[in-house]
């Protein structure tokens, strides 16, 4: 009786979700501030960037100062793929210089802790960006870009420019037409080499056009110097001849702004599935070079991108153990050097797979597996 009514210790619940240990704890604590402050000030730049460019049209053109902003704002999610592969680099240098510099990750290793295990919490850390990174670049960048693409030709809608950049693709659903821009002339109003692709029901191109110069009046696109193929049932060639003009409907009778705004056209406002569905709709067709190559490219970079936080964790932690105990001026310095060269080995492999020298998809994972594997040498001889 006297045990019943005694009381009794109540018994211990096991954790759902593991606990973080002590180390782990302190490690990701010191690298939040970094992080937060170099992600704000990534967003603040990039902000102030385009602030910048859109000042024309607020002094010059005496666009609304609140739409000029509105266009800022919605375009800010646009730096997201860039901001976060930065930010865990900053964050990583600072915060493992930091325990660097008062000699804290050399009791740690005195004390018979590894540099792996050191690394395990930053590591968790990127890996944990990467996703949010990931989900954010799928599911707020396009809405957010193409809100803000649509602001913009509220601003220029009155301009004397076009609002066209080259390489131009748009797709209009109701006819299944494909109209393609090679590129804008310096006068920002007349297109140069425009193709429209006419599709047949159910197979390959009926028709093709290949017009010299093409401008836009009213819902209409006016073609010039057009070579018009057709194509039989086989898709074989059945004729051809030249054409002074043709005019071509815009999709939906469209206006020139309503044109260009289209999410068609930009793979910034386009998630994986969409541009997805749209190289392999090109592949179908037959259709390649330079702008097939930047579809892929985009595509692949829609993981790579953000995989640049766990790259940017792995290089920055060896770099952080060697250099740490010199300040953070140096700290600071090697995550923009570093930064600088992921993007000059981004540029020159994107250009590369764009012109098809090297496969697309390679192209967009280049710099993380040349920095990736930097980052693991590295490691691996501090370790030793």
């Amino acid at each position: 009786m006297a045990t019943l009514i005694e009381r009794q210790p109540l018994p211990q619940r096991r954790a759902l979700v593991p606990r973080l240990h002590i180390l782990d704890k302190y490690l990701l604590g010191e690298m939040i501030g970094p992080f937060l402050f170099a992600f704000g000030a990534f967003l603040i730049f990039w902000a102030l960037n385009i602030f910048i460019l859109a000042a024309d049209y607020i002094i010059n053109q005496h666009a609304p100062f609140f739409l000029a902003l509105r266009f800022v704002i919605f375009r800010i999610p646009q730096s997201i793929p860039m901001a976060f592969p930065f930010a865990c680099l900053f964050a990583t240098l600072l915060a493992t210089g930091r325990l660097m510099g008062d000699n804290e990750i050399t009791a740690m290793r005195t004390a018979g802790i590894s540099i792996w295990r050191i690394a395990l919490a930053p590591l968790l850390f990127g890996i944990f960006m990467f996703a949010a990174t990931y989900a954010m670049n799928e599911y707020i960048e396009p809405t957010s870009v193409d809100l803000s693409t649509r602001t913009f030709y509220q601003i220029i809608y009155h301009t004397d420019s076009l609002p066209v950049e080259s390489q131009f693709f748009r797709k209009d659903p109701d006819t299944g037409n494909v109209f393609y821009v090679t590129q804008v002339a310096p006068d920002n109003r007349t297109m140069e080499g425009v193709e429209i692709f006419k599709p047949g029901h159910g197979g390959p191109w009926v028709e093709t056009l290949q017009a010299k110069t093409a401008n836009v009046d009213g819902t209409q696109l006016d073609l010039h110097d057009v070579v018009d193929t057709r194509y039989n049932a086989e898709g074989f060639m059945s004729s051809q001849q030249h054409v002074d003009t043709i005019a071509i409907g815009l999709p939906l009778a469209e206006t020139a702004a309503q044109f260009m705004s289209s999410l068609n056209s930009d793979p910034w406002t386009m998630s994986s599935k969409a541009l997805s569905t749209q190289v392999k709709a090109m592949q179908a067709q037959g259709l390649g070079g330079s702008a097939l190559g930047s579809l892929q490219i985009n595509l692949a970079n829609r993981l790579a991108w953000p995989f640049a936080c766990v790259i940017g964790v792995v290089i920055a932690l060896p770099l952080a153990i060697r250099f740490g105990s010199r300040g953070r001026t140096l700290g600071i310095t090697l995550a923009v050097v570093a930064f600088f060269i992921y993007f000059i080995l981004m540029s020159i492999a994107s250009a590369f797979g764009r012109n098809g020298q090297i496969d697309p998809v390679l192209a967009a994972w280049v710099p993380n597996v040349i920095m990736g594997v930097t980052g693991i040498v590295l490691l691996w001889r501090e370790d030793r």
